[in-house]
């Protein structure tokens, strides 16, 4: 999700935080100090779909030979200047992220209704301005980059974080998308997606250490700096009062800004006069109204800091919580030789469901393009349940008496509150003979 308003604030308010680059001078560059290494390129495809999606058509399904085109096209300008694409896609949605998730949802289904209104009003299929990505196009994506020659990575932990870890491991020039989080992790420069001009090859970058000459911050404040501005870890509705006490001392209150503009400048202001140290982040809980999680701070903090990585708020007793050894550990599937082969197709990015059946018991669908008014046709995600309960007894061991263990299942449709997961009994096929 990143940083609400962070990027319209650098565009708006301190714009010598990006500036133009051309991509091929800087993989020439890379070349001269790095013989033995190409330049690479590690790219968030997951915020990218849209902007390689551009067919006019797109309510009906995926225009597929079209979408194969401009990723083909894509990758070979890239080529031309001899810069190597790495492409992530997201593979699991993690526990702390399953609020925003379902937050999300609600919101697509919005938009996905005034569609469906717009064609019944208009007889027509509406502007790219109502654009919502065409059902499974990141799924197809994957497959489509893969049958291109592609390296394609499906991640077992959220996909900026692995994104901006591979970058920083790597050494890339650079990662490509269009996520204000990746202006906070310490890793490779951040190229834009959205101002990216392929025929020539320019781009904006985003500059950390402008960010931090133009806030009064340093490096090591950034990841404090998004928690209080509120991310997937800190939820925003908590910060509300913190806030209001920044903006009534901030001297940087400016009428022309927007709110969430002058409320950036407030939390930088008063991050830069607290003293880079673990009692000071102890502090902060105190002021903070974070109920009886009084870890959210520290999470928050935690998930920032990559491989290696340490920091000043956080005790060095204290390890990184950004692992995969807990759910591993508690798996549904006991064979670990099968476990370990999912694990290696899951990253292969050669199957989604089924590390994550096998690993969690947990699985989610997206939203589709389907009417809600429309209460003949019930959704596909309960058109296609039978099929997923026999496929879920084919990969998951039955226990004692038989029983297998229900799936926790996440999948959008009308009528579905998502309030909780739905308990999903595999059931065995009947096969005769």
């Amino acid at each position: 999700m990143g940083i609400k308003g962070l990027q319209g604030f650098v565009a708006t308010v301190c714009p010598d935080v990006c500036r133009m680059v051309d991509l091929r001078e800087i993989a020439e560059k890379h070349r001269i100090d790095h013989p033995d290494f190409p330049p690479v390129i590690v790219v968030d495809a997951m915020s990218c779909v849209r902007y390689w999606y551009t067919p006019e058509s797109w309510v009906c399904g995926g225009q597929w030979r079209e979408y194969l085109a401009i990723l083909e096209d894509f990758i070979k300008a890239f080529m031309a200047a001899g810069i190597k694409l790495v492409f992530y896609f997201d593979g699991v949605v993690e526990e702390k992220k399953r609020d925003e998730w379902i937050k999300r949802r609600f919101q697509n289904n919005k938009e996905i209704a005034r569609i469906f209104q717009f064609i019944k009003t208009h007889r027509k299929q509406p502007g790219r301005g109502m654009f919502v990505v065409p059902s499974a196009l990141p799924t197809f994506t994957r497959f489509a980059l893969k049958s291109l020659g592609q390296k394609t990575v499906c991640t077992l932990q959220e996909a900026d974080f692995e994104v901006a870890a591979y970058g920083l491991e790597h050494n890339c020039i650079g990662i490509l998308g269009q996520d204000s989080d990746y202006l906070i992790y310490n890793t490779c420069p951040y190229f834009s997606i959205e101002k990216l001009r392929l025929d020539r090859l320019v781009t904006l970058m985003y500059s950390r250490e402008h960010l931090c000459h133009a806030l009064g911050l340093s490096l090591t404040h950034l990841p404090l700096f998004a928690c209080l501005l509120g991310n997937d870890v800190v939820p925003e509705r908590l910060l509300e009062g913190f806030w209001h006490k920044c903006l009534v001392t901030s001297p940087h209150k400016n009428n022309s800004y927007s709110r969430r503009a002058n409320v950036i400048l407030a939390v930088a202001n008063y991050i830069s006069k607290v003293p880079c140290s673990y009692s000071s982040l102890e502090h902060l809980k105190e002021v903070l109204p974070l109920g009886s999680d009084m870890t959210l701070l520290y999470r928050g903090v935690q998930s920032y800091l990559l491989p290696g990585q340490r920091s000043p708020w956080i005790p060095p007793n204290v390890t990184n919580c950004q692992t995969f050894s807990l759910q591993e550990q508690t798996a549904m599937c006991q064979d670990k030789e099968i476990l370990q082969v999912a694990k290696e197709q899951h990253i292969r990015s050669e199957n989604y469901t089924i590390f994550n059946i096998l690993s969690s018991g947990e699985t989610e669908c997206s939203n589709s393009l389907e009417d809600e008014r429309d209460t003949e046709i019930p959704g596909q995600a309960l058109i296609y349940r039978p099929a997923r309960q026999h496929i879920y007894s084919v990969l998951l061991e039955s226990g004692k008496g038989g029983a297998y263990p229900l799936v926790k299942e996440w999948f959008v449709y009308f009528g579905n509150p998502l309030q909780q997961p739905e308990l999903i009994q595999p059931v065995q096929p009947s096969v005769p003979g």
